[in-house]
């Protein structure tokens, strides 16, 4: 540890003047019990003082590598002060013997002399022998004191031969040893130890050392998500973070000997420089690790979306050219760790290369070199034939991959050295050479998946030299919860799933996909496509309309002819066109499937749009991708497709409600024929086609059984596995604001509402169905507890004595969530053009508990009608959308109440608290014109039964009989 770069040291610490004042203390002669609570006093400021000092001078300086330097020397002066209080005033010795001499060493971390501000301090305290019972009190007494004055400490206590025997036998100790750092005590002792360490450990098996240190980091690296792009990432243990630059000086001191990267350079390993990229890395990181131990308060290594903002802050990240603060300094991370992940892996490989290199002109080598395609086999993996091929034939640099992907082969370690130091070379012209471009297209439209050459193209900086739009995305994030990967990674994601359905492999959770990816005429346009997608991400703009440009500019370099060109450009115009349809519109409104119709225009542009939009919702992150969505996708597919090939003959209003009427006459064949002619009569057109025959029958089933047994109130639950979802149907009177309130019941029962559709009969009764999934952790609403406490709740609000809010009130939690450090711009959009029978409401803001219910609670206020809803989340953004009439069953097109409309539910989009809005509701506005009956006077009813019935696939038990308001 050079301790030569801390400057004015002793105002660190001034350890002759700390050990003068215990010197004076025990002069004291007091007594122990009376000491020792002075003696802490006296560390425990010291060492106050001098974490004061040292986190001053790094606020100032802003130079993390001084800092951890400073702290380890802090500790250092500290450990030896209370070893010399304890071998001198504790547990003194004339003249000790061999056996009562100690030494101790700073391992791990403390001993490369990096110590962050929250770090655990590991020492090894070494002995000759049998351990003595004066070695085990002055041990006993320094780590007491040390855990007492605050500290972590870990420890172990052992001979030397046992250190050698342990460090045989245990690579984790064989790594701490190999950075054992001198303390204090007898130096005789620490030469013993690296002798014995140099001799029997290190001798003979640096290339086994490097092969458990690169199986031990790839296992690290995938149990933190074996990416370093995930926008949570860990400094420390994640990929490209700091301990991968650890493994990397791990490699150089077991296999070279050396104390510091830098010296590499010296021994023809590592230019110039590569050594700075190394020493600009680890200084970034350590500056971050500081910053981010000093901001929680703890040694937190994650940089969770809370700290973000803040670290960006104090690093002194700004919003810049259309990019905010937070963006910017995580692009530069991920390029930190882009830059750690570059030298580990081509640094750790070449030590591996070189350790296994034999002699230059080896006959057996001779013999035995091969030849692939114009480069050189080398024990199966690619390589230059000559030193300087790629400066010489820059296109080798791409072809050295695509040979490699086709033969299944790696590349060597020199190779990728080669075309890291060579990409200057990836220039104008190389850019435009045909050869080039038509390389590049084989391997992105390979039929072997392309996904894991692609992301080596990456790592190693060609991707990005030869496709410049592509490098302006690398490393791009999106502050939000929704996003799990920066741009280049999520697009290589997608790259990889397309290709894996394309082959079969993914058919079980995309069979519609699956099943069309044979029938797409333009498999080039498609991957083409996905690799555009999002290209233009972090410009400032509209990235679909900038990608539709970046995709005609660059399509015909790569080779597409015009037509091919056109249709990529209009698949990234039009990216999220088809999910934001499925997700946010009714596709049972014939409007809804025209318009989209309109847009796509045939068949071929639908398949391929189902295709992209598949894999770019599943390449977003684990967990997004679910039944719900592929359902949704499905439907609107063949929606779309069915108006293509039929016409409106596939839509026709009055056809199809013939059609439904009929055939709900048939099911219902078993039913007295005065109630079948009394039911069908009072069921209004847009139910019977907004639901298939087989749920038209189920409803109808439930209906009759409440009304056979004088139930105002009926349940249905239905968990549906294959789209990860419960259906709620529930069968009451109709009265103002119904919906809210069942929306509000959901809510308290911990239902998120990803679908409503609420019908009104003509004998004034109701009919709402809501599809929801668990608040909790998502999928089905299916939990015994939760069900069964549904139907009670239902009933309960309904009745009025429960009151949702209060409730929500109540069970809300006071720890902030994770969501409220995002901003999202409340946006309201209100469209009377989507739908020809509805005005079309969309509400975009920030998620929090039973948005629902708050926004359905203000549109009742206003005397809106709500016919159905859609209820999309991304991340911490909520996209609700509501069909809605006047209470007249119009269109709204006045505009002063438009703009009412608008600001009341921006309203509640501002509200920050659970608690925000009042918390009863009234009915409408006097003046208002209303056909049903107002809550006040529902309210008054008597007590009437109450009817739940549960599908066999429900554990729900019936409710007890209550009131209905």
């Amino acid at each position: 540890m050079d301790i030569t770069g801390i400057e004015k040291r002793r105002q660190l610490i001034d350890r002759r003047a700390l050990a003068q004042a215990v010197e004076t203390l025990f002069a004291e002669g007091l007594k122990e019990s009376a000491r020792k609570p002075k003696l802490l006093a006296l560390y425990k400021d010291a060492l106050a003082k001098g974490q004061a000092e040292v986190q001053r001078r790094f606020f100032e300086s802003h130079d993390g590598a001084k800092a951890v330097l400073s702290y380890a020397y802090l500790i250092d002066q500290l450990i030896r002060v209370i070893h010399d209080t304890a071998s001198t005033h504790m547990y003194p010795t004339a003249n000790p013997t061999n056996a009562e001499k100690l030494c101790i060493l700073a391992v791990g971390g403390y001993g490369r002399g990096e110590l962050a501000p929250y770090s655990d301090i590991d020492l090894l305290f070494v002995h000759e022998y049998k351990i003595s019972p004066r070695v085990e009190q002055v041990v006993e007494e320094v780590l007491y004191t040390l855990w007492d004055v605050g500290l972590k400490v870990g420890h172990a206590t052992r001979s030397v031969d046992e250190c050698m025997r342990q460090a045989k036998a245990d690579v984790t100790i064989k790594t701490a040893m190999l950075e054992a750092r001198y303390v204090w005590g007898e130096k005789n002792l620490f030469a013993a130890f690296q002798k014995a360490f140099k001799k029997d450990v290190q001798a003979g098996t640096g290339f086994a050392f490097l092969e458990a240190k690169l199986a031990e980091r790839d296992a690290r690296h995938e149990r933190m998500g074996d990416s370093r792009y995930v926008l949570e990432p860990n400094i420390k243990d994640g990929k490209g973070g700091l301990r991968d630059l650890h493994t990397l000086y791990w490699a150089a001191k077991y296999l070279y000997h050396v104390g510091d990267i830098s010296e590499l350079v010296n021994q023809k390993i590592l230019t110039k420089a590569e050594a700075t990229r190394f020493a600009k890395a680890q200084q970034y990181l350590w500056t971050l690790r500081c910053h981010l131990h000093y901001l929680t308060d703890r040694p937190e290594e994650r940089l969770t979306f809370d700290v973000q903002p803040e670290l960006a802050r104090r690093m002194g990240y700004t919003d810049h050219a259309g990019t905010s603060g937070v963006e910017r300094f995580m692009k530069h991370y991920f390029l930190i760790a882009k830059d750690v992940g570059d030298l580990t892996r081509i640094f750790c490989a070449a030590f591996e290369a070189q350790h296994q290199k034999k002699p230059l002109f080896s006959l057996s080598k001779l013999l035995s070199a091969s030849e692939v395609a114009g480069f050189a086999n080398e024990s199966g993996r690619l390589n230059e034939l000559t030193r300087g091929h790629f400066r010489k034939t820059p296109v080798d640099m791409l072809r050295i991959f695509k040979v490699a992907h086709e033969n299944r082969m790696s590349i060597h370690p020199d190779a990728l050295k080669s075309i890291t130091r060579n990409l200057k070379y990836v220039n104008k012209k190389f850019r435009e050479d045909p050869a080039a471009n038509a390389i590049f297209m084989d391997i992105l439209t390979s039929k072997i998946n392309p996904e894991g050459t692609l992301r080596h193209m990456n790592e190693c900086g060609l991707f990005g030299k030869f496709i410049p739009d592509f490098g302006r995305v690398v490393a791009q994030m999106q502050y939000d919860m929704y996003h799990v990967y920066t741009t280049d990674e999520h697009t290589i994601r997608a790259i990889g799933i397309l290709n894996r359905i394309e082959n079969g492999e993914l058919a079980e959770d995309h069979p519609l996909a699956t099943k069309l990816m044979p029938t797409i005429l333009s498999r080039e346009v498609l991957y083409v496509a996905v690799f555009l997608h999002d290209i233009a991400k972090g410009r400032g703009g509209d990235h679909s309309e900038l990608g539709a440009e970046v995709a005609r500019s660059l399509c015909p370099r790569l080779g597409l002819s015009d037509e091919q060109t056109e249709t990529v450009a209009w698949l990234v115009l039009h990216h999220l066109a088809m999910s934001n349809t499925a997700f946010k519109r009714d596709i049972d409104d014939p409007k809804t499937v025209i318009d989209f119709v309109d847009l796509v225009q045939s068949p071929e542009r639908l398949r391929l749009l189902l295709c992209l939009t598949v894999v770019d919702i599943r390449a977003v992150g684990p967990n997004v991708w679910n039944n719900w969505k592929s359902s949704l996708l499905r439907d609107m597919y063949y929606r779309a497709f069915d108006f293509m090939t039929e016409g409106l003959d596939g839509l026709g209003r009055a056809k199809r409600v013939t059609a439904a009427r009929d055939r709900l006459v048939q099911l219902l064949d078993h039913w007295p024929e005065h109630e079948r002619e009394r039911h069908i009569d009072r069921l209004p057109d847009g139910y019977l086609l907004a639901f298939d025959a087989e749920l038209l029958l189920r409803h109808s089933d439930v209906i009759r059984e409440a009304e056979l047994r004088q139930q105002t109130l009926a349940l249905d639950i239905q968990v549906l596995s294959s789209r990860d979802a419960t259906e709620i149907t529930i069968f009451t009177e109709d009265h103002p604001g119904l919906f809210a309130r069942l929306s509000g019941a959901l809510a308290v029962c911990g239902a998120s509402i990803v679908d409503a559709r609420i019908a009104t009969f003509k004998d004034g009764t109701a009919l709402d169905v809501f599809t929801v999934q668990d608040a909790a952790g998502g999928g089905a609403f299916k939990s015994s507890s939760k069900l069964a406490r549904l139907s009670v709740m239902v009933e309960q609000v309904l009745s009025g004595r429960v009151r949702p809010l209060e409730e929500l009130d109540r069970k809300a939690s006071h720890i902030p969530s994770r969501m409220e450090i995002f901003y999202v711009a409340p946006r309201v959009l209100i469209d009377n053009k989507a739908s020809n029978t509805h005005t079309v409401i969309e509400v975009n803001g920030r998620d929090r508990p039973a948005l629902v219910y708050r926004l359905t609670t203000a549109l009742f206020r206003m005397g809106i009608q709500i016919t159905s809803a859609k209820i999309s989340t991304y991340g911490e953004q909520v996209v609700d959308v509501f069909y809605v009439k006047d209470v007249f069953g119009m269109k709204i097109t006045h505009e002063t109440k438009l703009k009412e409309i608008r600001q009341g539910l921006l309203d509640v989009l501002e509200i920050a608290g659970p608690g925000g809005m009042v918390g009863d509701m009234e009915a409408p506005k006097s003046g208002t014109k209303t056909t049903a009956q107002s809550p006040t006077k529902a309210a008054g009813k008597p007590a009437s039964k109450t009817a739940s019935k549960t599908s066999s696939k429900s554990v729900v038990k019936s409710a007890p009989s209550a009131a209905a308001e």
